[in-house]
């Protein structure tokens, strides 16, 4: 039984929290706000602070939405780094600049510690299910540690390469799962304005070559216009920001990434921010002035 970490209760953070706890792991927990309920009655330990979570824990995950909370739940006052001794591991689950990343594994090597950058994907249906993919950057023998924790909170677990690594693999995954959101919904809303079942069109298309998970789940929702989260298009936009950042830093062109985020940015101007990504629908719904199953 290990002593772990885990700063960071939402969506995503509490189901993974309680699967370790499921593991026979002892968690000390702390969050922003109030601990949810279910991590409570799983028997976690609440802290004060981070810095009180990286005393008590070996291993410290944080998972949070943005690089300023990760850099303030590190390095901020009561944060990871104030309780952080020699030989702790400190392992990023959230998703944020791999630039950014880079520095904050350094920083905790300088202090002692370990670093690894572990983004995930397969929203709060894969938190809960233990079934996350899971993206990580870092050294070899700090990943073998790890590795069990991950295989309680993922499926599909695999080490990238160095810092930073875990992070720009998540960016990449996010620009083929806006692109590929926005291609069904393309597809569904001409097949509905044209006449066809939406639903039927969907099961239709599930047994061919266009099949994807994102059809069959965020196809549905399109369909039974089910939008509550899931994971906030808020979030989607912050990934793409990240991943337009990246790439002009690079010097690399995004054009259908770009697209995606302006289709996102007209959802959020139409009190849409808060849904679920399968919602971008809706923004091209807006501009055929139609909408699925109308």
């Amino acid at each position: 039984m290990a002593k772990i970490g885990f700063i960071g209760l939402g969506i995503m953070g509490a189901p993974m929290a309680i699967n370790l706890i499921k593991g026979g792991h002892e968690l000390f927990a702390y969050t922003r706000g109030k601990v949810p309920q279910s991590v409570s009655d799983a028997g976690a330990t609440l802290c004060k602070n981070g810095a009180d979570v990286a005393r008590q824990a070996d291993i410290i995950i944080t998972m949070v939405p943005d690089t300023p909370h990760v850099q303030d739940a590190l390095f901020g006052e009561n944060g990871v780094a104030a309780g952080l001794s020699k030989g702790k591991i400190v392992v990023d689950m959230s998703s944020i600049s791999p630039v950014a990343t880079k520095d904050f594994a350094q920083r905790i090597v300088e202090q002692g510690g370990e670093y690894l950058d572990a983004p995930v994907s397969g929203g709060e249906v894969g938190a809960k299910a233990g079934s996350l993919t899971i993206m990580v950057g870092g050294k070899q023998e700090i990943f073998d540690t790890v590795k069990p924790l991950f295989d309680l909170m993922g499926k599909n677990i695999t080490l990238v390469g160095g810092y930073g690594d875990g992070q720009i693999t998540k960016v990449a995954n996010q620009i083929i799962v806006a692109l590929t959101i926005e291609a069904v919904g393309e597809a569904l809303l001409l097949a509905s304005k044209a006449g066809a079942d939406a639903a039927k069109v969907r099961e239709a298309l599930m047994g061919g070559f266009a099949n994807s998970r994102i059809l069959e789940v965020h196809g549905e929702r399109m369909v039974k216009r089910t939008f509550d989260p899931g994971f906030r298009i808020e979030l989607h936009q912050k990934d793409l920001n990240l991943a337009l950042t990246t790439a002009r830093q690079l010097g690399v062109a995004l054009p259908s990434t770009a697209v995606a985020q302006e289709l996102f940015n007209t959802c959020a101007a139409h009190g849409g921010a808060g849904q679920d990504h399968s919602a971008l629908v809706r923004a091209l719904e807006i501009m055929a002035n139609y909408e699925i199953g109308q």
